[in-house]
C-alpha cells in the first residue's frame, strides 16, 4: 500500500514537472493564435513596418502582452469570492477592460499667441494627453520640441501608464508637449510660453496635485517647472495647501527633492545592473557578470545619457563612445564622463573633444557590450537593427526601437532592456517628490537626530559591555569604521531617494524575470514587462467596479 502511494506520488511529481515544461510552449501557441485573430488590422504588419507611428508601436506591444495574459485574467475572475460570472461573461469582461486600457482617455490641443522680444507675435501650439485615470493623479513630462504632435503625446502618455504600473508607482499616464525649438527663444520668452501654457491647462482642468502632475522632459528642466508651479500657486492654487505637488522636478528650494535631476540616468544604471549582475542572463549572452571592463556606447548626451554614463563609469564599465545629433566621439581606452561634461558646458557640443577621436552616427553599430540609446524614439529600425553589434541594448529614451527592429534584435540574441522599465527612474523619484510635497516634510528630517543618537548609544553600549567583560584591560574605545561614520547620523533625503530607487528597480526587475520565465519568453523582457503592467492595471480597474 505504501509502495503504491509512493509510486502515485512520483507519477504526480513527474506530471507536474512535465506540465511546467510544456506551459511556456502553450503560452507561445496561445500568443500566436491571439495575434492572428485579435490584433487590429492596422497593427498586423507592425513586425515588418519600416517607420511606424509611435502610438501604434505602444499599442502593438500592449496587444502582444494581452495575448499572453488574457486567459490568466479570465481564470483569476473565477477565483473572486462570490463571483457568479459564466466563462463567456468573464471573457467578455476581460476583453472589455483590455479594450478600455488601450484607449487614450482624453487629449487637449491649445494655441495661444506670445509677443517675442523683437515685438513680433507668434502662435504657439501645445498638447496634453491623459491616457488613463485608473490611478490619479496622472503623471507625465512636458517637452518642448518641434517634433511634438498629437500622436506623439498620446503614445508617450500610454507608455507612461504602463511604465508607472511596471514599477508600482500609483499614477495614471499623461504627457504634454509644445511645438517649439526651445534653443531659439530667450529666457523671458520661454517664461511667457510656459506660464501661458500652464494657464491654458488650468482652465481646462488638466493640472493639479490630485488631477495631473507634469514633470521635466526634453527641452525643459527645473526652471520651467518652477514657472509652472508659481503660475499654479498664483491662480487657483493659492487656496490649496498642496499646491507645490502640482508639478515635480522643481528646484530644491521650491519643494523639489534631492536626486531628481539624475534620477532617470541613475534608474537606467540600476536597470542594467539588475541584469548584468544576473549570471543566467549573462551566460545566455556569453558575458561574465558585473560591469568590470564592459564597453559602453551612449547615444545622446543629454540629462539621461550624461548621468547614465557617469554611473556606469563609476561601476567599472568603460564608455568608449558617445553619439550626439551634431557628431560623435570615440576612444578605445574610454571617455571620462566628467571631462566630456565640462567640455560640453564650455563649448556647447561634444564635437572637438580633445581626449577622443571624432566619429559619426555609424558609431552606434560599433562592437560593444552595452548600447544605451538615450535620445529620441525610433533610432533602431527594420533598416539598421541587423547592424547592431552590442550584446545589451538599454532603452534610456522612450521608444528608441521599433517592433520590427525589436524582432530582429531578439533573433540576434541581443538582450533588450525595455524603456517602460529601465528609464522609469524619473517617474519613481517624481513620485517621491510628490509624496514629500503632500506630506509637507523632507525625508529624514523627523528621524535624522534620533538615528544619530541611537547609533552613538549603540557604540557606547558595545564599549561598556566589552569593558565589563574584560575589566582588567581598562578602557576599550570603540571606533566606528569610515563607512559607518559617514552614515552614523542617519539617512539624508538623498540617501533615502537613492535607496528607494534602487529597491524599486530591483523589485521590478525580479518581477520581469519571473514573468519571462513563467511564460517562456526567453530574452523578450519587453513582453514580460508589459504583461506585468497589464495585469496590475486590469486588477485596479476591475476592483474599482468596471461597468460592463
Amino acid at each position: 500500500m505504501m509502495f503504491k502511494r509512493a509510486h502515485e506520488s512520483l507519477n504526480a511529481s513527474k506530471l507536474l514537472i512535465l506540465i511546467r515544461k510544456l506551459q511556456p510552449l502553450f503560452y507561445q501557441v496561445q500568443r500566436r493564435t491571439y495575434l492572428e485573430h485579435n490584433m487590429p488590422d492596422r497593427l498586423k504588419d507592425m513586425s515588418t513596418r519600416a517607420n511606424p507611428k509611435f502610438f501604434d508601436m505602444v499599442e502593438y506591444f500592449f496587444h502582444k502582452a494581452s495575448a499572453l495574459v488574457e486567459d490568466k485574467l479570465v481564470e483569476d475572475l473565477a477565483k473572486i469570492k462570490g463571483s457568479k460570472l459564466t466563462l463567456e461573461q468573464r471573457k467578455t469582461k476581460v476583453r472589455g477592460i483590455l479594450s478600455l486600457m488601450e484607449q487614450c482617455n482624453q487629449v487637449v490641443e491649445v494655441t495661444f499667441p506670445i509677443k517675442r522680444d523683437s515685438g513680433q507675435y507668434e502662435i504657439v501650439r501645445g498638447f496634453r494627453a491623459q491616457h488613463s485615470t485608473h490611478k490619479t493623479p496622472c503623471k507625465g513630462g512636458m517637452r518642448f520640441s518641434l517634433n511634438v504632435s498629437r500622436d506623439e503625446v498620446k503614445a508617450l502618455a500610454a507608455l507612461m501608464t504602463f511604465k508607472c504600473a511596471c514599477v508600482d508607482v500609483p499614477f495614471g499616464g499623461s504627457k504634454a508637449g509644445l511645438m517649439i525649438n526651445h534653443k531659439k527663444y530667450s529666457e523671458q520668452e520661454l517664461e511667457k510660453i510656459t506660464r501661458r501654457f500652464t494657464l491654458q491647462l488650468i482652465k481646462l482642468g488638466f493640472i493639479g496635485p490630485s488631477i495631473d502632475v507634469p514633470a521635466p522632459d526634453m527641452g525643459t528642466g527645473e526652471r520651467e517647472m518652477s514657472w509652472l508651479a508659481d503660475t499654479y500657486a498664483r491662480t487657483i492654487g493659492y487656496q490649496d495647501i498642496n499646491h507645490q505637488a502640482c508639478v515635480t522636478g522643481k528646484p530644491i528650494n521650491q519643494g523639489g527633492i534631492h536626486g531628481r535631476i539624475s534620477a532617470t540616468g541613475r534608474g537606467v544604471y540600476h536597470g542594467i545592473e539588475n541584469f548584468v549582475s544576473d549570471e543566467s542572463y549573462m551566460k545566455m549572452l556569453g558575458l561574465t557578470p558585473g560591469f568590470k571592463d564592459k564597453t559602453v556606447i551612449i547615444q545622446g548626451f543629454g540629462n539621461v545619457g550624461m548621468h547614465t554614463m557617469r554611473y556606469l563609469h563609476r561601476a567599472g564599465a568603460k564608455c568608449v563612445g558617445v553619439i550626439e545629433h551634431d557628431g560623435a566621439v570615440y576612444s578605445e581606452s574610454g571617455v571620462d564622463p566628467k571631462n566630456l561634461e565640462d567640455w560640453v558646458l564650455t563649448n556647447g557640443s561634444i564635437v572637438g573633444f580633445p581626449e577622443a577621436k571624432a566619429a559619426d552616427a555609424e558609431l552606434m553599430f560599433h562592437e560593444c557590450d552595452i548600447l544605451v540609446p538615450a535620445a529620441v524614439e525610433k533610432v533602431i529600425t527594420k533598416e539598421n537593427a541587423d547592424k547592431i553589434k552590442a550584446k545589451i541594448v538599454a532603452e534610456g529614451a522612450n521608444g528608441p526601437i521599433t517592433p520590427a527592429g525589436d524582432a530582429i534584435l531578439l533573433k540576434k540574441n541581443i538582450l533588450v532592456i525595455p524603456d517602460l522599465y529601465v528609464n522609469a527612474g524619473g517617474v519613481t523619484v517624481s513620485f517621491f517628490e510628490w509624496l514629500k510635497n503632500i506630506n509637507h516634510v523632507s525625508y529624514g528630517r523627523l528621524t535624522f537626530k534620533y538615528e544619530r543618537d541611537s547609533n552613538y548609544h549603540l557604540l557606547q553600549s558595545v564599549q561598556e559591555s566589552l569593558e565589563r567583560k574584560f575589566c582588567e584591560a581598562g578602557e576599550i574605545p570603540i571606533v566606528p569604521s569610515k563607512a559607518f561614520h559617514n552614515r552614523i547620523a542617519g539617512a539624508s533625503e538623498k540617501d533615502i531617494v537613492h535607496s528607494g530607487l534602487s529597491f524599486t528597480m530591483e523589485r521590478s526587475a525580479k518581477a520581469i524575470k519571473d514573468t519571462a520565465e513563467k511564460y517562456g519568453l526567453g530574452m523578450d523582457l519587453r513582453s514580460a514587462a508589459y504583461v506585468n503592467s497589464v495585469h496590475k492595471i486590469f486588477v485596479s480597474i476591475n476592483d474599482a467596479g468596471f461597468a460592463y
